[in-house]
């Protein structure tokens, strides 16, 4: 019922099979979609947990306690920036 198809990687262009048994077991478990990525991508995206980028931090002085910080944001002279402790206690 199934054959071998070829696709291509995503991620780093590269041709891939997609078997028969890989394509029954989609099947089984009512995956609707083809892999997108080969076995390495897969593989590489799985060890860094589906991360993307790291966050970039800025630093800033919390308007509460003074102390300094760092926020996942740009910080803006005409709004106040809290620390964790100070904005989890308002």
């Amino acid at each position: 019922m199934y054959e071998d198809k070829t696709l291509v990687c995503k991620d780093c262009g590269q041709e891939f099979t997609f078997t028969a048994g890989e394509q029954e077991f989609y099947a089984e478990k009512g995956f609707t979609n083809e892999p997108q990525r080969c076995k390495a991508c897969r593989d590489a995206r799985k060890a860094t947990n589906g991360a993307k980028t790291a966050r970039q931090m800025y630093d800033a002085v919390c308007a509460s306690c003074g102390q300094t910080c760092q926020v996942p944001f740009q910080p803006r002279d005409d709004r106040p920036v809290y620390c964790s402790e100070c904005f989890k206690n308002r």
